[in-house]
């Protein structure tokens, strides 16, 4: 199967919000490693525009209390991570300091705290004057963003006008709810927060946000029906036709993301290629690790294994036009037209083989005979009958019809026993593999008998019904 197109989502988001529905697809994750990750919990990590630094919350020895804020640098998008160092005071405090984001112009920190000074867990900034410089003491954002409740996990949009976190106030439908602050201009103090409302929020519990650097999608945790497991709930993602426009249906990051584990604080690189994320999923090496994701646009067009002129053509013959095939840009999942930033993204792509999923298999053996199977066109059909060779006996296709059902090279004996050769008389399988070439009804039917006894009754025959839709 492709290395890395494991999965690809069709973003349909609701019947009165008109998004492009792009198809992008994950990678394999990758535990970011022993240099970030400890035997303690590391998570909710928050990148930096340049992709240089990556600031999270720990509970790793070496802190000032409870939760503490670290981050790790290196020089290049290419190198690894250095060892993380502490953020240090004022930044972190005896008491809890967690789920950080880091403004796109590297200059403002918003973290979680129960420190005092707030009204329980509250949302706290720092700032700092350029990169380079220490940062300044942290101010609570004040009870237009905080309340008497908990608030927690703060996501900072890059144009700093809107302010999206968790909190447990009263206003919504379940216990942790996502809400946003905005403001008119940097300058400007902070608007009263306001609730997502019911089609980001639910019964369940919703938190920890992100929102992608065009304003057009933010991904979350939730709780919610649909997903694939864990006491925290999976990831997903929302899209909005623009920045004023009303958030679409979520939809879920599926299982290539998501599985039974608890995945946690969602992060996404400046240009849309990585989501980092937290998880406790096996191979990370504490209770929480913090791990990434590729993403990767759909670019064959036509699907006919490599991305050329005839892909150029079908995103031309659609310029200017909200198609959601060929809208890959500048995010994967596209802006609402196809235009320029479209085409650069296939300009990267241009002349790329891209490898055919292998086709799903089909097993049967003869606990089916006499039953239906049904495949889809281009799936594999195996099946596997008791055979043993020695005596003269084999299996023999005695019916099917092959424009539908296509028989894929020559039967393959597996014995029984693993040595190298068999001992002389000991059985094992013959194996058939079919592929199914068009849809159509037809009988496959396998008789067990020694080819040359003529008029000879078979000793065991073996017989289904194949339906390819």
């Amino acid at each position: 199967m492709k290395r890395t197109i494991l999965l690809v989502l069709f973003l349909a988001f609701g019947l009165t919000t008109e998004v492009a529905n792009a198809d992008f697809t994950f990678g394999e994750p990758v535990n970011l490693g022993p240099t970030v990750n400890s035997s303690a919990r590391d998570e909710e990590p928050g990148i930096s525009a340049d992709g240089l630094s990556i600031y999270y919350c720990s509970l790793r020895p070496g802190g000032y209390g409870g939760y503490d804020m670290w981050v790790t640098t290196r020089a290049t998008t290419q190198d690894d991570w250095d060892p993380p160092v502490n953020l240090g005071s004022p930044v972190n405090s005896s008491s809890d300091d967690f789920s950080e984001d880091i403004s796109a112009d590297g200059l403002e920190l918003y973290f979680g705290s129960n420190r005092p000074g707030g009204l329980g867990y509250d949302i706290w900034v720092a700032k700092r004057a350029t990169t380079e410089d220490a940062w300044a003491m942290p101010v609570n954002l004040g009870p237009m963003v905080n309340s008497s409740a908990a608030e927690g996990c703060p996501a900072i949009s890059d144009d700093g006008l809107e302010l999206y976190f968790w909190s447990t106030r009263s206003g919504g439908f379940g216990s942790y709810e996502i809400w946003v602050a905005r403001r008119e201009t940097k300058e400007d103090a902070w608007d009263r927060a306001v609730h997502l409302g019911s089609t980001i929020n639910s019964s369940s519990a919703d938190l920890c946000t992100d929102v992608s650097p065009d304003g057009l999608a933010l991904f979350y945790v939730s709780a919610r029906s649909g997903g694939y497991g864990g006491n925290i709930g999976d990831l997903w993602l929302t899209r909005r036709p623009t920045i004023s426009g009303p958030w679409g249906q979520p939809v879920n990051l599926g299982p290539i993301v998501n599985g039974s584990s608890n995945e946690n604080g969602p992060c996404l690189s400046a240009d849309g290629s990585t989501l980092y994320f937290s998880s406790d999923r096996p191979g990370g090496a504490g209770s929480q690790d913090m791990w990434q994701v590729s993403i990767s646009p759909v670019v064959d067009f036509n699907a006919d294994g490599i991305v050329d002129s005839a892909d150029m053509c079908i995103m031309v013959d659609h310029w200017g036009e909200n198609y959601p095939l060929c809208d890959i840009g500048p995010m994967p999942w596209g802006d609402g037209i196809v235009d320029i930033l479209d085409l650069i993204v296939l300009a990267e792509h241009l002349f790329e083989g891209i490898p055919p999923d292998e086709p799903e298999e089909v097993n049967v053996d003869e606990d089916d005979d006499g039953g239906q199977v049904e495949l889809e066109q281009g799936q594999i059909l195996v099946v596997t009958l008791k055979s043993n060779p020695t005596t003269g006996y084999r299996w023999e296709i005695v019916e099917t019809q092959e424009s539908i059902l296509e028989q894929i090279g020559e039967a393959e004996f597996k014995p029984s026993q693993t040595g190298a050769p068999p001992l002389v008389g000991a059985g094992g399988w013959e194996i058939f593999r079919f592929k199914a070439i068009s849809a159509g009804q037809t009988s496959l039917k396998l008789v067990y008998h020694r080819p040359w006894e003529e008029g000879v009754e078979p000793v065991k025959t073996f017989s289904i019904q194949v339906v390819v839709n």
